[in-house]
């Protein structure tokens, strides 16, 4: 779980996110960016270490000194960028409470220039191993790709493409505002996961909106992959939502994973 705070926005100025986005291009190629070429990729002659320096203590990026002076970012100076973005597009003012944390993902209440609630999803997939990722993703299976950051910036492409797509069909989900990086902004659906609810006054209701739901997704040849209670939002009246895309993946896919699997034995 990450503590996000973006009133500490105010104390970056625009030579920090420069420095900021030169890391981020930098460790397309790099692991551990080289000092000269953040600077170089930045275009800050004079002045870059005070920047570097500065966004090190405010552990938005990693410094590594063992065989070379380099940097990259962490998650948090990822989450800066990709709220920058939000706040600069006007469509967040604010951060609030942590509404839901994951294996690969944290949720935050954001507040809106109207002073609406919306959310604010940031894909983390480093929590889980590699292999558990690329497995689980189709969009993964032929990429040669190491950095989380932008496995998580895939997952939330994916994500936010299916939410568009399944919100013009009417499907009971969020809907999708806005994306970058490895964020994803949101409708707020009030109600409870699924999993925490101890008691449930009509069942079958709830089931029969959920099978209806999976039944409708595959006429569109479509798998959620990950339909479960955690995945479940239920309101006062008992009707349902459902979030988590990531893993969403086609019937076509899933029957030739099928066949493989059988051939396999």
């Amino acid at each position: 779980m990450v503590r996000l705070d973006i009133s500490f926005l105010k104390h970056l100025d625009s030579n920090d996110f420069r420095v900021l986005t030169a890391i981020e291009i930098g460790m397309k190629n790099h692991e551990i960016v080289p000092n000269k070429m953040i600077e170089s990729i930045a275009g800050i002659k004079s002045g870059c270490y005070r920047h570097l320096k500065k966004l090190s203590k405010c552990k938005l990026i990693w410094h590594n000194s063992s065989f070379f002076e380099g940097y990259r970012l962490k998650y948090t100076g990822y989450d800066f960028l990709a709220i920058r973005v939000f706040v600069k597009r006007k469509l967040i003012i604010g951060l609030g409470n942590i509404i839901g944390t994951g294996k690969e993902s944290d949720i935050f209440e954001a507040i809106n220039e109207k002073g609406n609630i919306i959310a604010l999803k940031l894909h983390r997939l480093g929590r889980t191993s590699f292999r558990r990722v690329k497995e689980k993703r189709d969009y993964l299976k032929h990429r040669q790709i190491k950095s989380w950051l932008y496995l998580s910036r895939l997952s939330a492409s994916t994500e936010f493409y299916y939410m568009q797509m399944l919100f013009k069909k009417k499907f009971k989900v969020p809907r999708p505002i806005d994306q970058n990086r490895h964020a994803v902004l949101m409708t707020f659906i009030p109600g409870f996961l699924l999993n925490h609810i101890k008691k449930i006054n009509n069942p079958q209701f709830i089931l029969n909106q959920c099978l209806n739901i999976i039944v409708r997704l595959a006429k569109y040849g479509l798998i959620h992959c990950d339909f479960n209670e955690f995945n479940v939002l239920v309101n006062t009246k008992g009707k349902i939502t459902i979030i988590d895309f990531p893993q969403m993946t086609s019937v076509k896919d899933c029957s030739k994973f099928l066949i493989y699997v059988l051939k396999k034995g």
